[in-house]
């Protein structure tokens, strides 16, 4: 029996999930279904629910109650995670000013998770940060994490 893939859902696909008008839309709502027949075991963060609750009243907490919605687990953003994350900046995989980005994929790293799922395609979700994340984490340790869109989750399961 094949173990469940174990998921990182960055902060992108919260939001997703209600904007009917995004390309994307019918694809994340497809991925939390599957979530909730048990495909995947999903994980979030403390710093997507800290995103989340920077977002308008109405919207943030419909966000936030997909977490419980869905059985999301939350993981907390510790030393180790940290480190990488500073790495990660330091290397200039990703900016500085975008240092949350690196966090989601320091935490899903850690955290030894299988997929980061994202719709952040500036920096998460693109050749250059996947090669060099996989490089940066190989030298400290970690396994490479497959970093992915929800499009390509649904066509990884489906295929």
């Amino acid at each position: 029996m094949r173990a469940k893939p174990k998921i990182y859902l960055e902060t992108t696909l919260f939001n997703y999930y209600f904007d009917t008008d995004r390309d994307a839309h019918a694809d994340t709502v497809r991925l939390f279904k599957a979530i909730a027949a048990g495909e995947y075991e999903a994980y979030t963060s403390d710093t997507v629910v800290n995103e989340l609750l920077e977002a308008p009243e109405k919207k943030r907490d419909a966000m936030v109650a997909l977490i419980e919605e869905y059985g999301i687990e939350i993981l907390h953003f510790k030393e180790d995670a940290e480190k990488l994350t500073d790495t990660y900046t330091a290397e200039g995989i990703v900016p500085l000013k975008y240092r949350t980005d690196g966090i989601h994929i320091a935490l899903a790293t850690v955290n030894n998770l299988d997929f980061i799922v994202s719709l952040n395609f500036r920096h998460i979700v693109n050749v250059r940060t996947i090669e060099r994340a996989h490089a940066a984490n190989i030298l400290r340790g970690y396994r490479p994490i497959k970093i992915v869109s929800p499009m390509e989750m649904i066509e990884h399961e489906n295929a």
